[in-house]
């Protein structure tokens, strides 16, 4: 609503944007970020999902309607300018502990300690990169900031990365400024996190954990990294909590997904980047965002239906109100399974391919039309109107295959295609254990972008680990 009233007033069009009273602040500091700092908005008193349509008209007829021609006659005042210090502008000079303090204030900080960006220590994290400092990576909405090679480092230092993580860090602020993956959403309601999955011969190299304990802190590589986005998202990008971050409990930043590329070596299965047009032994990250993280415990592993029965139903059960996104954006649903070794190998030791397990997977996780119905309609209100499945089909929004028929207990998949489906091996290569990833719809398409490395990489990487 506010971009698109942004368009308008740019086009010299007034507008009113109707806003909800819990999305007032984010609206204003989504409009600041697109130009427009004083966007005339008509408040909505109060969630209009949980009022009667009676409470409804008498609070717009109360509050909303006249805002909205006082927006419309009133003269729009001139925008305020915030003049932001230059990206290396010397910002403040204290100890260690004053230092933190001042980032904590400013909002700079996720409130743990960072490391102070010194200009000495930001170039001397540079040295792992030809690349200019001043290099343009792409426009970071809300706050519509210009990422660069410098601000990336001056982030990375803060997270404590290590100099040599800074092509894998170059990499991931690439593919947040990619219009495909949508930055712009990171702050939905739904308290989606970002996912760094990192693929290729840089695992080992930079000693990322794709073993026992993936996904969790602890060993620096992983834990830095996923501590630099969170950070990014924040310096950059804008999202900050109760502003443009309007996550309704919030989650904490991931640690970095490495996938165990020996594992998949031995049994011949593509990794997630090589899937998505990759060469092999080059290195890449894929970025996406996701809304619940679920274990599949301890799979009885002899029997590959068994196996696949087990996985389809862990992943069914742990995708539900996500349907709601999917259905309104178009089948947009993109989860992910992480297998850990022994589970892939099984799989591959019973002549499944990677496809060909997606095939199965897509065959065996389904449920209702009625239960999808119920997402969609009924106990939401994203999609007015409690539409069928069929419907959809017929007006285009959905693909086919959720519409064969229009028995509405006939089971549906849970995505349209089985490439929809994402599959990573990592984790403990001796339990028989995986994990679902559960995809937020249209907010954080997964995104993958290759890793450069300078030429002189060897060189750079051994002067880069000198203390």
């Amino acid at each position: 609503m506010v971009r698109a009233s942004a368009v308008a007033e740019r086009s010299g069009i007034p507008t009113s944007s109707l806003v909800c009273e819990g999305f007032l602040v984010q609206g204003t500091s989504t409009a600041a970020g697109l130009g427009f700092p004083d966007l005339p908005l008509a408040r909505l008193p109060g969630h209009v999902d949980v009022q009667s349509s009676e409470e409804l008209c008498r609070n717009v007829l109360a509050v909303t309607v006249d805002a909205v021609i006082e927006n419309l006659t009133g003269a729009l005042p001139p925008p305020a300018i915030e003049v932001e210090p230059g990206a290396m502008d010397i910002v403040f000079e204290g100890s260690f502990d004053e230092v933190n303090a001042h980032f904590v204030d400013r909002e700079w900080s996720d409130g743990l300690p960072i490391v102070p960006p010194t200009t000495d220590r930001v170039r001397a994290f540079l040295r792992a990169t030809d690349r200019d400092p001043a290099e343009p990576l792409g426009v970071l909405l809300p706050d519509n900031r210009q990422a660069t090679v410098w601000s990336v480092a001056v982030n990375g230092v803060m997270a404590g990365c290590r100099t040599e993580q800074l092509p894998v860090l170059l990499a991931i602020a690439e593919a947040l400024a990619d219009p495909a993956y949508g930055v712009e959403h990171s702050g939905d309601t739904t308290s989606a996190e970002m996912l760094v999955v990192l693929s290729g011969p840089l695992v080992k190299t930079l000693g990322f954990n794709c073993g026992q304990g993936a996904l969790r802190d602890g060993i620096p590589a992983n834990t830095t990294v996923g501590r630099f986005c969170r950070l990014y998202q924040r310096n950059v990008a804008g999202f900050l909590p109760g502003r443009t971050d309007k996550g309704t409990f919030g989650t904490t930043w991931r640690v970095v997904l490495a996938e165990d590329g020996d594992a998949l070596a031995r049994i011949h299965w593509p990794s997630i980047a090589e899937e998505r047009g990759v060469p092999a032994g080059q290195s890449a990250v894929t970025v996406g965002r996701y809304t619940t993280e679920a274990l599949i415990g301890s799979a009885f592993a002899t029997d590959r239906d068994r196996l696949l029965a087990y996985l389809a139903d862990g992943l069914v059960k742990h995708i539900g109100w996500e349907f709601v996104f999917t259905v309104s954006w178009g089948d947009s649903l993109r989860p992910l399974l992480v297998l850990t070794p022994i589970l892939a190998e099984t799989l591959a030791r019973a002549g499944l391919s990677k496809v060909e397990v997606k095939r199965e997977l897509f065959r065996r996780a389904r449920l209702s039309a009625r239960q999808v119905e119920r997402y969609v309609g009924e106990w939401t209100n994203i999609v007015p109107g409690h539409p069928r499945l069929v419907d959809l089909v017929r007006r285009g929004a959905l693909s086919a295959v959720f519409g064969e028929t229009d028995d509405p207990d006939r089971l549906v998949p849970i995505v349209s295609r089985p490439e929809d489906l994402m599959i990573a091996v990592s984790g403990d290569p001796l339990r028989t254990n995986a994990c679902v990833l559960v995809s937020n719809g249209m907010h954080g398409y997964p995104t993958t972008k290759w890793i450069r490395l300078p030429r002189d990489w060897e060189a750079r990487l051994q002067t880069a680990r000198r203390p």
